[in-house]
């Protein structure tokens, strides 16, 4: 499990998730765009779902655990890309499309925000 960090908050997401995150907001912060990201919160705390804003001018970090690069999925990558460049924002998407479903209704990949000083939490 990785963690992207953002004013004080940790986001924590599976390694993969978060590698395909930083190749989209990377891209997009290299265009200085600013842009929402939103995923559905774990039900740990509360089963809601959360946003952040994401500035060029703001600090990120992104802390990977695993000790290789997860491999890149160009079509997960696409998906969030189009998912970034839309009116939502970046929504956090599991990179399988189950079969008769399409890319917009696919639920989203859960993650849990922890203030930087609190313990981490396993996302669902």
């Amino acid at each position: 499990m990785g963690t992207l960090q953002y004013d004080g908050i940790l986001i924590e997401f599976d390694d993969r998730v978060l590698a395909h995150l930083q190749i989209v907001i990377v891209k997009k912060i290299q265009r200085n765009e600013s842009f929402l990201i939103s995923w559905r919160d774990s039900p740990e705390v509360g089963d809601g779902h959360s946003s952040i804003w994401i500035h060029p001018a703001q600090n990120l970090y992104f802390k990977f655990t695993g000790s290789r690069e997860p491999s890149i999925n160009p079509e997960w990558l696409e998906r969030m890309t189009a998912s970034a460049n839309s009116s939502r924002g970046l929504v956090v998407m599991h990179e399988e499309i189950p079969a008769g479903q399409n890319a917009a209704t696919v639920a989203e990949a859960t993650a849990t925000p922890r203030r930087a000083n609190a313990h981490y939490t396993k996302v669902v």
